[in-house]
């Protein structure tokens, strides 16, 4: 049975699709934070840095990588910090206590959405059938990020792994609960 906090919990286990060179899978045991706050005040960033330990990304549409936490480049003051599920709490506790006395907000956005993640030589094809951004590898590529429309449902679209990897592409699409299934089965229809 997939987990309790899966949108996708009807489907008893099957959020794994595999075809023509693409895989699909659901993971809805992932930790997600909102973080607001203003980028071009150095002591708050420096603040972010001590707490959680990750340098926020301050290009748009780019992420950064610490393990165990990613933050994706939401807004210019916005960033959706990613983590294990279930250290979310922590995450947010140590942020809250950084940032108490600026002007800044974080907020558990857990259960809001859950992540697919598609992989493979087909993904960027998969995903430009529904999908208007530019796919191409030299337009995006290892580690970008996007707000986007996926088949007529917001995402937000993350590649986390290079096309030279043996695996191929790594999209991980975060997408709103209410529009999970939705989007899961135009995905799994598209692949074929």
């Amino acid at each position: 049975m997939a987990d309790a906090r899966s949108p996708l919990a009807h489907l008893d286990g099957a959020t794994v699709v595999e075809r023509d060179g693409v895989r699909l899978a659901e993971n809805p045991d992932v930790g997600k934070v909102n973080l607001r706050g203003d980028a071009g005040d150095t002591a708050w960033l420096a603040a972010i840095q001590t707490a959680v330990e990750i340098d926020l990304p301050q290009a748009p549409n780019t992420s950064t990588e610490t393990p165990p936490l990613s933050a994706l480049w939401l807004a210019p003051d916005e960033w959706m910090l990613v983590c294990a599920g279930g250290s979310e709490p922590d995450v947010v506790a140590s942020l809250e206590g950084a940032v108490a006395e600026f002007h800044a907000s974080v907020v558990d956005v857990t259960d809001a959405r859950t992540v697919f993640r598609l992989s493979g030589a087909g993904a960027r094809n998969l995903l430009a059938k529904g999908c208007a951004l530019d796919l191409h590898p030299r337009a995006f590529g290892l580690g970008d990020v996007a707000q986007t429309m996926l088949a007529k449902a917001a995402v937000i679209l993350h590649q986390t792994t290079d096309d030279a990897d043996e695996a191929g592409p790594v999209f991980d699409i975060y997408v709103s609960r209410s529009f999970a299934d939705y989007l899961w089965s135009w995905l799994t229809d598209a692949i074929g």
